[in-house]
């Protein structure tokens, strides 16, 4: 496959091959997704636009978070991977490519619905790697109920902390430590605008990061630190297949967008390298959508 400075036909660069019906105990691995994911192993290709810069990245093991740190390496940056500790298999594989591109990589694991944990991934950071510039928000919980009665305060809970209280933790923790210049990237979805039934809780996360973001890139302009947002379409990660979508719904995950397609979590990097590099010096508060052509405010 050619890599992302080809021109080519976008609906045809990242075939995506019907899924079969499918699904894993949570969190899911890529390691058991059929078929497996594009993270851009064999096709990123770096112009050290992040060079010297140090990156803490949640969700880092798999899906848009490994694409992520595969593509911020490849450009330049040491990264800090934070990952659940079941994830270690991916982790593990997506460091070894983050150091097969010349760069650091420090493995993480623990869970940000943690407060202790989550604040604790910015000292890391500055720890291993003398200092922290870019903080990437990936990590997050989805998991389709059908019936609001059967929501469960505690899964309600674990999917704010996960989604949103982990993003205010880290970000909070991390201010006095970050210097002007620095990048702060959350994710959104598409869900914050086209909220499907069955994600009443995961699509309200996803509306409060695109407001929670706008705000902090008001308050933290002065300082000289920009905040921005990609928000993914349908995406192929585990995270579909670990209850986050109905397994009957898999074989046509992603047809809905004009793409026809599902996105690979290859198509996501660069957004994020954009916005944590200085190309993107007067952007801030922005949402970058990512999402096959589908219609967003």
């Amino acid at each position: 496959m050619a890599d992302q400075y080809t021109f080519q036909d976008p609906i045809a660069q990242y075939p995506m091959p019907q899924p079969p019906e499918q699904s894993q105990d949570g969190p899911g691995l890529d390691a058991d997704l059929t078929p497996r994911a594009d993270h851009g192993e064999e096709t990123y290709r770096g112009a050290e636009r992040l060079a010297g810069r140090k990156a803490l990245i949640t969700g880092g093991d798999s899906g848009i978070g490994a694409a992520v740190a595969i593509a911020f390496a490849r450009e330049g940056a040491d990264v800090v991977l934070s990952y659940l500790p079941e994830e270690q298999e991916d982790a593990e594989r997506i460091a070894q490519l983050v150091r097969d591109a010349g760069r650091t990589a420090v493995l993480a694991p623990g869970d940000v619905a943690d407060e202790t944990y989550a604040r604790s991934l910015v000292h890391t950071a500055v720890d291993e790697l003398g200092g922290l510039d870019i903080i990437a928000n990936i990590a997050g919980r989805q998991q389709f109920v059908e019936d609001l009665a059967d929501l469960s305060s505690a899964s309600f809970d674990e999917t704010f902390k996960t989604n949103v209280y982990a993003l205010y933790w880290i970000v909070q923790e991390a201010l006095p430590h970050l210097p002007k210049g620095a990048s702060i990237i959350n994710t959104s979805s598409i869900q914050a605008y086209e909220p499907a039934p069955i994600l009443v809780d995961y699509a309200t996360t996803k509306a409060a990061i695109n407001t929670i973001s706008k705000a902090l890139a008001q308050q933290l302009a002065p300082k000289g630190i920009r905040v921005n947002v990609v928000a993914p379409g349908p995406i192929w990660t585990p995270l579909q297949t670990a209850g986050g979508q109905p397994p009957e719904k898999l074989p046509e995950f992603g047809e809905q967008t004009p793409f026809g397609r599902a996105g690979q979590p290859a198509e996501l990097a660069p957004a994020y390298v954009f916005l944590a590099s200085q190309e993107s010096s007067y952007v801030s508060g922005e949402t970058l959508n990512v999402n096959g052509g589908m219609p967003t405010p």
